[in-house]
């Protein structure tokens, strides 16, 4: 059994039957009455965000998250499939709990899978990866003081908007938690 004093941002935590990763936490002293902490934590599964105020020293539960880098193999009606390349045990991560990640998976992309208990909880894509655009329109250079984007449609079917100069069958790096471009791959 834990104490509050141990949260740190990442944790997991198993509060009434449910769990929480926590997004920040504080230690809060008031000038009158006892030391609270105050955290931002989301919902695991349905990645609702709450603010919550513990009292310091408060008994906890915190959940064993097994993190682990897995390859995305493909989507079927089931979910996602990941494996993992030392075991070869594929692991099912229903598309609820994969949610806009899908638009940036690619077959064989390494991706790490956070499970409690052999179920899946959420994954982590890498901060960028490399994508081809499949169909944009050609830009046209008009009389503008800054530099315009156009849309462009990526290799998964995602929107996203580039440069003018970018051309279909082009390789460009995304940020996959913006969903912005990043510049050319060469």
């Amino acid at each position: 059994m834990a104490t509050t004093n141990d949260i740190k941002n990442g944790t997991i935590l198993d509060l009434d039957g449910e769990l929480w990763q926590v997004l920040w936490f504080q230690h809060h002293k008031p000038g009158k009455g006892n030391t609270v902490v105050r955290t931002k934590i989301r919902n695991v599964v349905n990645g609702k965000v709450v603010d919550r105020t513990f009292p310091a020293d408060t008994k906890i539960d915190m959940a064993y998250v097994d993190r682990q880098d897995m390859q995305y193999l493909y989507e079927d009606a089931t979910g996602f499939v990941f494996m993992d390349t030392d075991t070869y045990e594929q692991l099912i991560v229903p598309e609820a709990l994969v949610g806009d990640a899908k638009d940036f998976l690619l077959d064989g992309m390494m991706v790490n899978v956070a499970t409690n208990e052999g179920n899946p909880l959420y994954i982590e894509l890498p901060a960028n990866v490399e994508m081809e655009v499949t169909y944009t329109e050609p830009g046209l250079q008009g009389d503008r003081s800054t530099g315009g984007t156009k849309p462009a449609t990526l290799q998964t079917g995602r929107e996203i908007q580039v440069p003018l100069f970018i051309t279909t069958g082009e390789r460009i790096k995304v940020n996959t938690s913006t969903g912005e471009y990043q510049g050319r791959v060469n």
